[in-house]
């Protein structure tokens, strides 16, 4: 008996520490949080973790972190590649939680879920073929993204019809990035979180090449 005792403690002991060091474990990659979440320790000294969000969110776009996540599992967050936000008006999402880890913009432009950013590297328009993909899909087009006319260098014919993410309209919704026809080994627009670096993110969804970000408009 004594010897199952001493088994059993020293595996309760491991499922601590294992437990500790999975709590101190933070998120691999910064999840994009739904609109209102705002600044990411405000936001995370906030959310209980109910679900009423996803539950609210009429497009489904809305998920529970997985376990992979770490710290962050079971946390709403959106997979803007997958199903991005559609910043609904009213944003039923934020008026579902109970505790104000969302707290509901007052305008659309106010989501803050992060800022899109542009790979140079892969994006269509940048290698001097016509998309506008992105640009037509974002719902604060002409607000939140614009196209930059410029001549193609070397070319005294055809222009480059670059898109450019203002930034300080841009709300991070993600339907860019869903619709980018651009996906290996990742789009050539994608949300930075609110929160993260640009660079190291947009590099980490790119399997750590190095990339050329596009510059945004302030």
């Amino acid at each position: 008996m004594s010897i199952l005792r001493a088994v059993a403690g020293v595996c309760a002991a491991g499922v601590l520490v294992a437990q500790a060091a999975w709590a101190a474990t933070p998120s691999p990659v910064p999840l994009l949080r739904p609109p209102g979440a705002g600044e990411p320790s405000r936001f995370d000294a906030c959310c209980v973790r109910c679900g009423r969000c996803l539950e609210a969110c009429p497009y489904g776009a809305i998920h529970a972190a997985p376990f992979e996540a770490a710290t962050a599992a079971s946390t709403p967050y959106v997979n803007a590649r997958l199903q991005a936000c559609r910043l609904c008006e009213d944003f039923p999402c934020a008026a579902a939680c109970p505790t104000g880890a969302l707290e509901a913009p007052a305008e659309r432009t106010a989501a803050a879920m992060g800022v899109a950013v542009i790979n140079e590297d892969t994006c269509l328009s940048y290698q001097g073929m016509r998309c506008e993909v992105c640009y037509r899909a974002c719902p604060l087009i002409d607000e939140a993204m614009v196209i930059d006319y410029r001549p193609r260098e070397g070319d005294d014919i055809h222009a480059v019809f670059a898109p450019q993410v203002v930034n300080d309209s841009c709300a991070g919704c993600g339907l860019c990035e869903q619709r980018c026809p651009v996906s290996d080994p990742a789009p050539a627009i994608v949300v930075v979180p609110t929160g993260a670096d640009a660079a190291a993110y947009v590099a980490q969804r790119n399997g750590g090449a190095s990339v050329t970000l596009a510059k945004g408009v302030a």
